[in-house]
């Protein structure tokens, strides 16, 4: 993509000599890059806008933080992005701020930036009249702004999750959501804590790339970081309660369960022994050739049964 000051802007899947073409004929080229499987396109490129070698390094590399990087002909700015394909990860996103050009390089094919997209073909949008700081903050901004409808929606789900722990739903379900929504919430941490000091880097630094206009812009992108971490930390906290409620209703239930074998295995003692009793193999007891004495044993084992009943509800343990 290249966009004239107030005039047009062109946009299409170019090659790299078209790219070059338009970074002659003037204005902002912005040249995204999907995909890092291209070993000597990135070459190239790094040859064609005096890219430095470990920058390109750590574009392949993707596992990096969040970080800036100044370089003398361009800066360098790792960030993650939440990866499209799949909800609740993220990838990492590089972008080259250049004095004419701004490069981004993503990890697959499909972004956060249609929104920029759209406001670049608005003949009457601000980015148009703008240089490539304001296009980097443009990109910048969206990926931040991508989060809020992420972590509003883990909110949704930690509140169904707590309905469900409240009213005793299914152990399996609670704790598989929980162990979900907390790997969501480590993954936003870990591109979101550093990105707070790199925002504040890009606001409080002295590149002359930056205008003094652009970085009042990158202060609201850093105060809607600090909103997410706020979130962010709420969530975190709410989930572990949300696991120490689960575990605490859990053991609720297993000590009612508990209570009631104990109970039953405490009626029952009395009864085995005297059973037990009557199960001598002696020749001389009374009791064996009593007339009534199979119901009379009968009735007293109920009438304990009864009273051990009447005891434990007087006890409150019934």
């Amino acid at each position: 993509m290249r966009m004239h000051d107030g005039g047009c802007v062109e946009e299409r899947g170019v090659t790299l000599d078209r790219a070059l073409e338009l970074r002659r004929q003037g204005g902002v080229v912005w040249l995204a890059v999907a995909g890092l499987g291209d070993v000597e396109l990135l070459r190239k490129l790094g040859e064609a806008f005096s890219l430095h070698r470990l920058a390109l390094e750590d574009v392949v590399h993707t596992h990096q933080r969040p970080k800036l990087e100044d370089y003398p002909e361009h800066q360098f700015l790792v960030l993650r992005m939440l990866d499209t394909a799949h909800p609740g990860e993220t990838e990492q996103m590089c972008l080259f701020l250049g004095d004419d050009f701004v490069l981004t390089f993503e990890e697959h094919a499909g972004d956060c930036f249609d929104p920029v997209r759209a406001r670049a073909r608005d003949p009457l949008s601000r980015l148009r009249k703008h240089g490539p700081d304001y296009l980097a903050y443009a990109l910048v901004d969206a990926i931040v702004d991508a989060y809020f409808p992420a972590m509003e929606s883990l909110g949704d789900r930690l509140e169904s999750v707590e309905e469900a722990v409240v009213a005793g739903g299914a152990p399996a379900a609670v704790v598989r959501e929980l162990h979900h929504a907390r790997r969501e919430l480590l993954g936003a941490r870990r591109a979101l804590w550093p990105l707070r000091d790199v925002m504040g880097l890009l606001m409080r630094g002295d590149s002359a790339r930056i205008s003094a206009e652009t970085r009042i812009y990158l202060r609201d992108v850093h105060d809607h970081v600090v909103q997410l971490l706020d979130l962010l930390e709420n969530y975190r906290e709410l989930g572990a309660s949300l696991t120490e409620l689960h575990l605490a209703s859990a053991s609720i239930r297993l000590n009612e369960v508990m209570k009631v074998l104990t109970l039953i295995a405490t009626i029952f003692i009395p009864l085995t022994f005297v059973v037990g009793i009557y199960g001598l193999n002696f020749d001389h007891m009374p009791e064996l050739r009593w007339e009534y004495g199979y119901p009379g044993v009968l009735a007293a084992m109920l009438t304990m049964v009864i009273g051990m009943l009447v005891f434990y509800r007087r006890r409150g343990w019934l």
